[in-house]
């Protein structure tokens, strides 16, 4: 009999851990502060947790093996736990509910819950936490639907109309403090549904609308190398959701009210750090309405803002001083309804206009579109609707024009107008003005002309003897170059022919273009303009530097392509593009505190330290300004452009140029 006592004892402290007991990955029916969640993967951990410097406690998501913490989900955002005593447990209603020390409710999923026998929690290894029945596949709750201030991969950002649900982003109030700030992110219902991002009830930013391949007004969404992305809008839900190309990357979008900007993060396992891969707002012009109503941004322009052709500045005062708050409108010569008066004006690469007063048809034709707008005195713009294939639906404006801005991934915006206003030679004072300008000037034209084709053919023949040459000096050198040679047809391959997506930009050698190599390699290639004033001898120079270069704060080069009058250099792509993109954007300047700064500033210093003393030669690069500074993904400085550099014997501390070159 003596050993029954010691079976009452085992029995009762089975029954007492028994209400702590769950598996790796689920509650059956509590969990205690201390105690966490590890989902089957071990990708994704929930436990209690103290945000920065707090002493509040929270129950949140982050990523289980990443040493810098990243808290993606919190439970009790908005009620914070002031001691270790509170527990989440499976409730009577089979919700799972969070209860303090005092058992009051903290909170709670607080869904409606029927004909279920055996509820559990579940952590799953995308980072959704559900509540289930058992082993059924059916989620009574996940909190994929309740995000915080995170996207994850496959969750799904918009609205649940079934439900009337819209899963939308509250930014964290600081680092300290993970509760609802009022820094918002969400899908808003218009005619043609588009994401707006807001400071209180200021709008701050907007995507544009969906025109069926990619929006038109975000760049690099549906062409990428990181993520694909995928927008639904039907009579359930409209939401978009990305979904993590390779498993093993880490990366989420985070709404960050510091910063004022919704940032895509990557994990660099290598530095062990969380490097921006995107950002939005991406520059000036993506501000909401910057230009005001009517007005047009184009961010390379100087002013950034102008008025739409048809229209004119509000106050022309403020518009000179550079302060467009007035906005535009229309100018006097516009008048509904008069025949052969009335047409429009056609703008390409468009970030559509804001969709709030707007009106959508699915099935018209884009010549529909613009029979329709002529008869109603209201609209003021049409686009097609789907630019998938030849385009199709229809979108029309009404009203003022808002937050317009010239944009990579934009489309063909018809703005209505004056004929004046868009070249229409019909017009009787024009074809004047023209026919008497054309004929007074016809006889000097002639003139001119027999002049200039003379002049041309005797710089021609002369131009030809001077090419040739150069061309033989060049090809004999060719072989000094040391440099992988790439075909042409490769380097087509790589930039999907030089498509205009890819290119990253311009310089006064030529366009550069983004390209990826059959192996995946990334590359940049920077092709030589035949209108170019750098030349062959610039290239050449370019070239040969580069052979005998090798510098961690250098450019690395990884080949050329030379055929007929194709001349191409190929670099290592650089990510994070050029420091003048995050010097003089208001937003990416946010990203560069002083450590970065410092940095940049630092490996600047030892580049040119190896150009002037350490290389086999002495460099004077001659061309140093922050565009030609490239920084990779660990924002590591390149010194890159080499085309003006000069070469010095190794002793040699001064000389002489026929060229005044720099910056």
């Amino acid at each position: 009999m003596a050993i029954l006592p010691t079976i009452l004892v085992i029995t009762k402290l089975l029954l007492f851990f028994s209400k702590f007991s769950f598996a790796t990955d689920t509650i059956t029916q509590s969990l205690p502060d201390g105690s966490t969640l590890v989902s089957k993967g071990g990708v994704f951990e929930l436990g209690f947790f103290n945000p920065g410097s707090s002493t509040n406690r929270y129950v949140g998501i982050w990523y289980k093996n990443i040493p810098v913490r990243r808290v993606v989900w919190v439970a009790n955002r908005d009620n914070p736990i002031k001691d270790t005593s509170s527990k989440l447990i499976i409730s009577q209603d089979r919700n799972l509910v969070l209860l303090d020390k005092n058992q009051s409710l903290l909170w709670s999923t607080n869904a409606t819950i029927e004909k279920v026998s055996s509820p559990i929690a579940q952590l799953l290894d995308d980072g959704n936490l559900v509540l289930k029945n058992g082993g059924e596949e059916h989620f009574l709750w996940q909190s994929f639907d309740y995000p915080c201030d995170t996207i994850l991969s496959g969750m799904k950002a918009g609205w649940d109309k079934r439900k009337d649900l819209n899963r939308s982003l509250v930014a964290w109030k600081n680092w300290d403090d993970p509760s609802s700030s009022d820094f918002t992110s969400a899908m808003v219902l218009t005619p043609n549904p588009e994401s707006f991002i807001w400071k209180g009830l200021t709008k701050l930013y907007r995507t544009g609308p969906w025109t069926g391949p990619r929006s038109s007004g975000v760049i690099g969404l549906t062409e990428n190398p990181l993520y694909d992305y995928e927008f639904v809008n039907n009579q359930d839900e409209v939401y978009y959701l990305f979904t993590l190309k390779n498993s093993s990357v880490v990366s989420f979008v985070v709404l960050n009210r510091t910063l004022s900007v919704r940032l895509r993060l990557i994990w660099i396992s290598e530095s062990k750090t969380w490097n921006v891969y995107q950002t939005l707002p991406q520059d000036s012009c993506d501000v909401y309405n910057v230009c005001r109503e009517n007005g047009l941004c184009m961010i390379n322009a100087s002013p950034m803002c102008r008025c739409l052709d048809g229209f004119i500045p509000k106050s022309p005062q403020q518009w000179s001083a550079m302060d467009w708050t007035q906005g535009c409108v229309r100018n006097s010569n516009w008048s509904c309804g008069i025949k052969d008066r009335d047409g429009f004006k056609k703008i390409t690469g468009m970030k559509l206009p804001d969709t709030m007063h707007s009106w959508i048809d699915e099935k018209m034709t884009l010549d529909d579109c613009k029979t329709k707008c002529l008869k109603n005195c209201s609209c003021t713009a049409y686009s097609s609707l789907d630019t998938s294939g030849a385009g199709s639906g229809c979108s029309i404006w009404f009203g003022d024009l808002v937050d317009l801005r010239v944009s990579q991934s934009g489309q063909d915006l018809y703005v209505r107008t004056d004929v004046s206003d868009i070249g229409d030679k019909n017009a009787n004072t024009k074809t004047i003005v023209l026919a008497v300008s054309i004929t007074s000037s016809l006889v000097l034209l002639i003139l001119l002309a027999v002049t200039y084709i003379y002049i041309t053919k005797t710089k021609y023949k002369e131009g030809i003897e001077k090419t040739t040459s150069s061309e033989e000096k060049y090809e004999d050198s060719h072989e000094d170059f040391e440099l992988p040679i790439f075909d042409q047809d490769t380097i087509l391959n790589a930039t999907k022919n030089f498509s205009f997506d890819n290119k990253l930009g311009e310089g006064g050698f030529g366009p550069v273009y983004k390209g990826t190599l059959l192996d995946g390699q990334e590359i940049a290639v920077k092709r030589l303009s035949r209108s170019s004033g750098q030349g062959l001898k610039e290239f050449k120079n370019e070239v040969i530097l580069c052979t005998k270069l090798q510098h961690r704060n250098l450019v690395k080069v990884v080949g050329c392509c030379i055929e007929g009058d194709e001349k191409m250099l190929i670099y290592e792509y650089m990510s994070n593009k050029s420091l003048d993109t995050f010097l003089f954007d208001p937003f990416q300047s946010k990203l560069l505190d002083w450590s970065a700064r410092f940095n940049i500033l630092f490996g600047i210093a030892r580049g040119l330290l190896y150009l002037h003393q350490d290389s086999r030669l002495r460099i004077i690069h001659r061309d140093l300004k922050v565009s030609n500074i490239l920084l990779d993904d660990d924002m590591n400085p390149k010194i890159s452009d080499f085309g003006m550099a000069r070469m010095c014997g190794g002793d040699q501390i001064e000389g002489r140029t026929n060229r005044i070159v720099g910056t």
